[in-house]
C-alpha cells in the first residue's frame, strides 16, 4: 500500500523526523522474538500463529500508516525490527539510503514459486532485497444507494456529483492522491510539467469541498458506518468493505488505475535476519501466500497458490480485474517531482 512524498527520502532535519507519528520501537533483546513492521491491517493473524507452530519462532508485529514513516523509523536509526513492507516506488531509495540487508532470495528454496512475472521486477531485478508480498490497485468505492448511476471513470471521484458534497474520502499520502489525479487527466505519473501540474491543482481545489477528510487510515470502517460515501481505496481494501456492506462498488475506471507491489525486505541492523530469512520463505509457499491473500484481499505473487483462496475472494471483482484493464506502476518519483508534490500538497492542505 503505497505512500510516495519523497521528502524524506531527500533528507529531513532532525527536528521533522522527531515530529513524526512513529511506533515505539521493537526490543532486540528478546532472542528468537522475530519483530515484523507492516502496514496497518495488513497481516494475517492466522499466517503469523502458522508461522510459529511450524518454526516454533514467535512473531511480534508493529504497525504504520506509510511508507514515509517507515522510511523515517528506519533513517533514525536502530529499530529492532527484523522484517519490514517496502512499496515497490520506494525500495530503489531505500536500497540507495543503505537501509536494506541483501536477501538474495533467488537462491532460498521456495523462490522457484513466484511468478517468473515477479521473480525480476524493476524495483529490484535480481531479487538482492525484497520478495512480494501482495499486489493491487488503487482506484474508488462509493456507495451505490447513494448514488445508484453507473460509473466508470475517475471523473465521478474528481468531480463529484452534488450527492458527495462532503461525504469524500482520499489519501493522506501526496503522491498516491497527485498520481491518480495525473492518471485521470492523461498525464504521467511523477509529472513534472508546470503546467499539467498546474492543472492537477486546479482539479484538487474543485474537489476539495466535497472531501470530508485526507487520510488513509480506516477507510473501511468510514465506507461501511456511511461517514464517506465515496473514498479512494485499495482494491484488497476495497473487497473487504464489500463484503461488509454490499451496496459498495470499486471501480475500474476506463483511465486505468495505478499499480503497486508491497515487498518484503530487511532492514540494516535487524537483530534476526537468520530467522527472517525463515519468514522470507515461508511466505513464498502457495498456501501461507494463500493465507496473507484471503485475508488481505490482494493478489500475491506466489504460482500455485490460487487453489486455497477462499472461493468468495477468488471470484471478487476487485480480485479480478477486466482483461483490458490499465494498470500503471508508478516509475517512483525524482526529487523534482517530490518538490512539486510537496508544493501542490501544501497549497491544497492550507
Amino acid at each position: 500500500m503505497k505512500a510516495q512524498n519523497l521528502l524524506l527520502a531527500c533528507g529531513l532535519t532532525a527536528g521533522l523526523l522527531a515530529a513524526l507519528p512513529l511506533a515505539q520501537p521493537a526490543q532486540a533483546a528478546d532472542a528468537g522474538v522475530l519483530h515484523i513492521f507492516n502496514w496497518t491491517d495488513y497481516t494475517s493473524p492466522e499466517l503469523l500463529k502458522k508461522f510459529t507452530k511450524e518454526t516454533g519462532i514467535k512473531v511480534t508485529l508493529d504497525t504504520y500508516d506509510s511508507n514515509e514513516t517507515l522510511l523515517a523509523k528506519l533513517k533514525a536509526g536502530t529499530t529492532g525490527y527484523d522484517l519490514v513492507v517496502v512499496s515497490d516506488d520506494f525500495v530503489k531509495i531505500f536500497v540507495n539510503q543503505n537501509l536494506l540487508e541483501k536477501v538474495d532470495a533467488s537462491q532460498m528454496p521456495n523462490f522457484k514459486n513466484l511468478e517468473p512475472r515477479w521473480q525480476k521486477r524493476d524495483w529490484d531485478p535480481t531479487a538482492e532485497y525484497t520478495v512480494p508480498w501482495q499486489w493491487g490497485t488503487t482506484s474508488f468505492t462509493y456507495d451505490t444507494k447513494v448514488y445508484p448511476q453507473p460509473v466508470d471513470s475517475l471523473g465521478t471521484l474528481f468531480k463529484p456529483p452534488s450527492v458527495f458534497k462532503g461525504q469524500v474520502g482520499m489519501f493522506g499520502s501526496p503522491s498516491e492522491v497527485i498520481n491518480l489525479a495525473l492518471l485521470y487527466q492523461g498525464y504521467p505519473l511523477c509529472d513534472t510539467d508546470p503546467d499539467q501540474l498546474k492543472a492537477t491543482l486546479a482539479l484538487l481545489e474543485a474537489q476539495k469541498p466535497f472531501v470530508k477528510l485526507y487520510n488513509s487510515d480506516g477507510i473501511i470502517d468510514r465506507l461501511t458506518s456511511g461517514e464517506v460515501t465515496m473514498s479512494e481505496q485499495w482494491s484488497g481494501d476495497a473487497e473487504r468493505a464489500r463484503m461488509a456492506k454490499h451496496s459498495l462498488r470499486y471501480v475500474f475506471a476506463k483511465e486505468g488505475g495505478v499499480g503497486w507491489m508491497d515487498n518484503l525486505a530487511i532492514p540494516v541492523g535487524a537483530p534476526d535476519v537468520a530467522n527472517a530469512k525463515k519468514f522470507i520463505n515461508f511466505m513464498m509457499d502457495p498456501e501461507n501466500a494463500a493465507i496473507e491473500s484471503n485475508f488481505a484481499g490482494y493478489q500475491n505473487a506466489v504460482a500455485g497458490s490460487n487453489k486455497y483462496l477462499q472461493p468468495a475472494l477468488a471470484s471478487a471483482p476487485e480480485f479480478n480485474p477486466p482483461a483490458d484493464y490499465k494498470i500503471v506502476f508508478s516509475p517512483g518519483c525524482n526529487a523534482k517531482a517530490t518538490k512539486d508534490f510537496d508544493r501542490i500538497w501544501t497549497l491544497l492542505r492550507k
